[in-house]
């Protein structure tokens, strides 16, 4: 080729290099001015991936630190996770429908009267416990109920359904009985089942409940009681036969079956009476003053609750006892100590934690019904239980008018409705 040739070729291959640079210069800047859409990304192997879509990482690597979150502003922080039905129902309320997700009002076993409809409506209560006893059977308790669901409407609770409660251990603790409902025996005579014999036979009781609109049944009693001799001077549990033992692998063993059993039949267990009123010698519910003065912090006795929680029980129920070696100034029920320190640290329970009943107990009767709710609630509990129709009203005001003065405890109010009303959305009680 000759070199002239060459030369021009050169300076020819030159110049188009530099028009080429020109134009990409020119591209660039367009692209950069705003407004401009932007080009399609380059297939390129060097070119920076869109952290819209990386790949996750490794199911190996570590997730970032919940006390320290992305920043927003950095391009890999996510978006907020979206609300859950239970949250966008919880914004919607007012503090009083909120009051109302966290107590639970008695209603007669037959069916509502006055009293508890206009609980049910004036003061938006969001959950009922069937009281009494009735032998008219399931047809006419399952009426009942009805007329209770029948009241969760839109002004009073948002559409959300009740959770319907009751006592259904056997023997002499037994609300619901008559045609549909198995005559139960006593805690005492199932202990003496084998465990899953025991789980065969709640389970079917568990479908009696079920079948009439009963979600939570307040039983298995886990309380243990020190020996056959003591039962009859321990008279909330051994004189009436609710014990399954007089061992606490005894009364674990039972209990859980009867909880699963329950469950089996989709119907939540309540454990009680945490953390136990096998050694008292009176009734919190016709007493003053009821302690237990050897229960400890690890007491061998907290044992069947500590195996419940561990199968995976989601209510429990609390005592109104004062235990004076674990908290020597508040009863259990009232009891930060006892709620937060055992339970939910020391027992890992992550449920809902429902308070003995506050109302009729003469145990709290030196406590305003306006502080016996919200002491509860302040303590770290989750549903107040009141089967005093005439109080009920006196215990909801006191929660409101404390949320109303206090943020903190509002928040605490917050919390445990939120809790209630997840419960109630895995239990299918959320509106559709």
């Amino acid at each position: 080729m000759a070199l002239g040739s060459t030369r021009a070729r050169t300076v020819l291959a030159a110049s188009a290099a530099l028009v080429l640079a020109a134009v990409v210069a020119a591209v660039v800047i367009v692209a950069r001015l705003p407004g401009t859409p932007s080009a399609a990304p380059s297939s390129s192997a060097s070119a920076v991936p869109d952290p819209t879509t990386t790949a996750p990482a490794s199911p190996s690597s570590a997730p970032p630190s919940p006390a320290s979150p992305p920043s927003p502003s950095s391009p890999s922080s996510p978006s907020a996770s979206p609300q859950s039905q239970a949250e966008r129902i919880l914004a919607s309320m007012s503090l009083e429908q909120r009051v109302g997700q966290v107590m639970m009002v008695s209603s007669p076993a037959a069916g509502p009267n006055p009293a508890t409809l206009d609980a049910l409506r004036r003061l938006h209560i969001g959950n009922v416990f069937l009281k009494g006893m009735t032998t008219a059977g399931a047809a006419s308790v399952a009426g009942g109920v009805g007329q209770v669901r029948a009241e969760a409407t839109a002004d009073a609770t948002l559409g959300v359904g009740q959770f319907v409660a009751t006592d259904q251990e056997g023997g002499q603790v037994q609300i619901l009985r008559g045609p549909g409902f198995s005559t139960m025996p006593s805690a005492l005579a199932q202990g003496s089942m084998d465990p899953s014999a025991l789980r065969a036979a709640a389970g079917q009781w568990g479908k009696e409940l079920a079948s009439v609109g009963v979600d939570v049944n307040f039983a298995p009693v886990l309380d243990t009681v020190p020996s056959s001799e003591f039962a009859p001077s321990n008279i909330p549990i051994g004189h009436f036969e609710r014990e399954f033992g007089f061992t606490p692998d005894a009364v674990a063993a039972h209990g859980v079956a009867f909880a699963q059993g329950m469950a089996d039949s989709g119907v939540a267990a309540t454990p009680k009476h945490f953390p136990g009123l096998g050694r008292v010698t009176a009734n919190t519910d016709t007493s003053t003053d009821v302690a237990d003065s050897a229960m400890t912090r690890s007491d061998a006795y907290l044992a069947p609750f500590a195996k419940a929680v561990e199968a995976g029980v989601s209510w429990m129920m609390v005592s109104n006892a004062l235990y004076p070696a674990i908290d020597p100034d508040n009863n259990a029920v009232f009891s930060p100590t006892v709620i937060q320190g055992m339970l939910r640290r020391d027992l890992g329970f992550r449920g809902i934690i429902v308070s003995d009943d506050v109302c009729d107990a003469a145990q709290l009767s030196g406590f305003l019904p306006e502080h016996r709710g919200s002491n509860f609630l302040a303590a770290g509990g989750t549903m107040v239980l009141c089967t005093d129709q005439a109080l009920a009203p006196r215990v909801w005001q006191g929660i409101v008018d404390r949320a109303t003065s206090d943020p903190a405890f509002a928040r605490a109010v917050d919390a445990a409705a939120l809790a209630v009303l997840e419960a109630k959305g895995k239990a299918g009680l959320l509106p559709r």
